[in-house]
């Protein structure tokens, strides 16, 4: 999972919703959305600009883990 953000609020919008179906995300408020390498060919292609900020840690896959398992009960 890598961690990217987008140039501005429209272009996370439309990002957003694209991946949506798609794609495994999680998005958070600071501006970074987590998805799977797979996504980052996938929303270039499409002509959707974002840059990437590195690799997901421990702490923010843990963060996705934790909302997965509060969704699922």
């Amino acid at each position: 999972m890598i961690i990217i953000r987008f140039p501005d609020a429209a272009t996370e919008r439309r990002a957003l919703g694209w991946l949506t179906g798609r794609f495994s995300f999680k998005s958070w408020e600071t501006g970074e959305t987590m998805v799977p390498e797979a996504a980052l060919l996938a929303l270039a292609r499409e002509g959707i600009r974002f840059t990437v900020e590195g690799p997901a840690t421990y702490g923010s896959s843990q963060k996705f883990c934790n909302i997965l398992a509060l969704t699922r009960s």
